[in-house]
Formats: C-alpha cells, sequence, structure tokens
C-alpha cells in the first residue's frame, strides 16, 4: 500500500485551502473590473464634453498641420499583477516592429517583467494603480512624462495600446492616437453662432485639448484596468475547475485505500485465524463463542478471503457482518 489516508487527508484539505483563495481573487477581480465599468460611462460623458468644445473652438482657430518627422511614442497598458494569462504579451505582439523604434512608456509592474524578458527598451514606466479611483492620478503623470518630451524633442507622435473586454467577445486590444491632435474625429458643431470666449482661441484649444488628452489617458488605462481583471476572473474559473478535477479523484483514491485497509484487516484476522485452527486448537474467549454462519454474501466472502466459513466476530462499516453467538444467544 503505497499511500496512506492520513496523507491522502491532508492532500484534500490542502487543495480546499487553495480552492478557498481562488475564490476570493476571483471575487475582488470582479469587483474591480465591474467598478472600473461602472466609471468608463463618466469617463467617456467627460470626453464627449470635452469633445464637443473642442468643435466649437476649431472653428475660431484651425489648428496648425503637424510637421512630417516622426518620433513615436507608444504607451503601452500592461497586467500590474500575475494570474492574468497571456495578458501582456498580448499587448506587446500587437505592437509589432514599432516596438523596436519606438520610444516605449510602459504601464504595469508585471508587463514591465515580461518586456524586459523580451529585451525591450523602457523608456519610462509606472505602476497600474490598485483600484480605478487611482487611474486619474496615473493619467496626470503619464501626460506630464509626454508633455516633458515633447518639448525637449525626443517625440512628436504618441499612440496609446490597451485592452478592452467586450461583454461575449472577449479581450482585444485597441491602438488610438492621442498625438498629434486629429482635427477629424471632433464632432462639427451644430449651432452655426461662434460661441462666447474670454480667451484667445489659440489658448483655449491647447487648454481643451490637454484636457481632452486627459480624458483619453484615463479611458484607457480604466479599459486596461477592467480588461486584466476580466483575465484574472477567466484564470481563477480555469484553475477552480482544476481544482475540483484534482478534487474529485483524490476523493475517489481515498475510498480506494481505505476500502485497501479493510480489506488488508480483514485478511490478517481472518490469517490468524486459520492459524489456530491449524496448531489443532482455538484461543477462547469467555461468553463468546464464534460459529460459521452462512448469508446471501457468505460464498463471495469465502472465495475472496479462503478461511472457508468461519468468519470473525468483527464488523467494518458496511462492508462485512459476521455470525457470532454471545452467552447462548446469536447476532448478525
Amino acid at each position: 500500500m503505497t499511500e496512506r489516508l492520513g496523507d491522502i487527508g491532508g492532500r484534500i484539505e490542502g487543495i480546499r485551502q487553495l480552492g478557498a483563495v481562488v475564490n476570493a481573487m476571483r471575487g475582488i477581480a470582479a469587483a474591480r473590473a465591474r467598478q472600473a465599468r461602472d466609471q468608463l460611462a463618466a469617463v467617456d460623458s467627460y470626453a464627449a464634453s470635452i469633445a464637443a468644445a473642442i468643435g466649437h473652438a476649431l472653428a475660431l482657430a484651425p489648428p496648425a498641420h503637424p510637421s512630417a518627422s516622426r518620433k513615436l511614442a507608444l504607451i503601452l497598458f500592461c497586467a500590474e499583477q500575475g494570474f492574468a494569462g497571456a495578458f501582456s504579451e498580448r499587448v506587446l505582439d500587437a505592437v509589432g516592429a514599432d516596438l523596436a523604434t519606438s520610444a516605449v512608456f510602459l504601464i504595469g509592474t508585471r508587463g514591465a517583467s515580461v518586456a524586459a524578458e523580451r529585451g525591450v527598451a523602457i523608456g519610462w514606466s509606472g505602476a497600474m494603480p490598485s483600484h480605478s479611483p487611482g487611474v486619474p492620478k496615473l493619467a496626470d503623470g503619464i501626460a506630464e512624462v509626454i508633455y516633458d518630451r515633447i518639448l525637449r524633442g525626443e517625440i512628436d507622435q504618441v499612440d496609446a495600446v490597451f485592452s478592452q473586454w467586450e461583454p461575449g467577445h472577449g479581450t482585444h486590444v485597441e491602438r488610438q492616437r492621442l498625438l498629434p491632435f486629429d482635427a477629424a474625429r471632433m464632432p462639427y458643431p451644430a449651432d452655426s453662432n461662434p460661441p462666447l470666449i474670454t480667451l484667445p482661441p489659440d489658448v483655449l484649444l491647447r487648454a481643451l485639448t490637454a484636457d481632452f488628452v486627459h480624458a483619453q489617458l484615463c479611458k484607457a488605462a480604466l479599459h486596461a484596468f477592467a480588461a486584466e481583471n476580466e483575465a484574472r476572473m477567466t484564470a481563477m474559473a480555469s484553475a477552480r475547475n482544476q481544482i475540483e478535477r484534482r478534487l474529485a479523484e483524490l476523493q475517489a483514491r481515498q475510498r480506494l485505500v481505505r476500502q485497501e485497509e479493510i480489506t488488508a484487516e480483514i485478511i490478517e484476522l481472518a490469517a490468524g485465524e486459520t492459524a489456530g485452527r491449524a496448531s489443532g486448537g482455538r484461543k477462547s474467549i469467555p461468553g463468546v463463542v464464534v460459529t460459521p454462519r452462512r448469508s446471501r454474501s457468505d460464498e463471495n466472502v469465502e472465495t475472496a478471503l479462503g478461511f472457508g466459513g468461519t468468519r470473525v466476530m468483527r464488523r467494518l462499516g458496511d462492508h462485512l457482518w459476521c455470525g457470532v453467538r454471545i452467552g447462548g444467544n446469536s447476532g448478525r
């Protein structure tokens, strides 16, 4: 017998504890993903308001055409923690050849480790907040880095690459242009009357553009935050299924080992009784007489154990009843 019941029981208890941890992680991920999706509606509304204001401002001061030079910077929103499958790998793969020729700003501690393993040169990195209310502060930090690099002439084009989860469609990677400003994306004002302004049109347009970029960074970060937690929920669901399968296997093994121990003990007792008979005498117990007694399963038990009709005074679970006579009375 290669295993003991105590060892198997300990493994079962360990797997049950692991299942409790997996369930807790799945619940936390679900709560965080739902919170981020709820906040996306507010960010979308804010971005739409800024876009409408920019559309009016463009009528007063059309933006200048950008230069033809291309110094690209990529803002990659990867995973902050583990147990999210290939979340970071999909973001890095979606960039393609631009990854080697662009300045890389990477969000996510776990994603930074994956990028380092691939030999990616990271120009700046930051951590994704553990809760979605911290996203606006993260967007402020990213914007400061972008504007500083633009002023130094290191970059003149910025793209955000992030994962987006949609119900029924799963997760896919999006790439969105942040800078230079694309006026064609702004809604054309339906009202032909120009707005009343107190700032020069170019100053107003720069301020609105900065607000719009901040809103887009918040939107990308929230999408990435929600998608990472959705990926973690999927991974935890898969782990839970594996735990249930392994637990069922161990419980089946536990029942088998218990049956083997019972069978071994019966054989040991029967062998002792047979040895006593072969030596020409029986050990007697005062007031207890062991007698052969046949039942419907006797023939099968006798054939399997080979002790010819004499059964041992013992009840082992529901597996075997042995007939005895105690003080002149018989029992089953």
